[in-house]
C-alpha cells in the first residue's frame, strides 16, 4: 500500500463542531502521527494540526469529512515522500 506524509490544518471555529471532530479522528487515528491544537482564546477559534501517513484517497476523506463540519475548516499539505 502507498502512503502520503500530510498535514492537515484544522481551524474550528465552532465548539459544536469540536465533539464530532474528536470523532472523525479517532476514526483514522491509525493514520495520525501526531496532532497539536492550540486554542486561540481571544478570536474564539482553535487551530489544530495532524500529521498523518495515509494512503491519498485515506487523506482526502478525512479532510473532506472534517471540512464538511459546520464552522470548521481544512486544508492539507501533502509531503513529496
Amino acid at each position: 500500500m502507498n502512503t502520503r506524509v500530510a498535514v492537515i490544518g484544522i481551524i474550528v471555529e465552532d465548539e459544536d463542531s469540536v465533539a464530532r471532530l474528536n470523532e472523525i479522528l479517532h476514526d483514522y487515528g491509525h493514520y495520525i502521527i501526531g496532532r497539536m491544537g492550540v486554542p486561540y482564546r481571544a478570536r474564539g477559534i482553535n487551530v489544530i494540526s495532524v500529521a498523518v501517513d495515509a494512503p491519498a484517497n485515506e487523506i482526502s476523506a478525512l479532510a473532506g469529512k472534517i471540512g464538511n463540519l459546520d464552522g470548521v475548516s481544512a486544508k492539507t499539505a501533502y509531503s513529496n515522500v
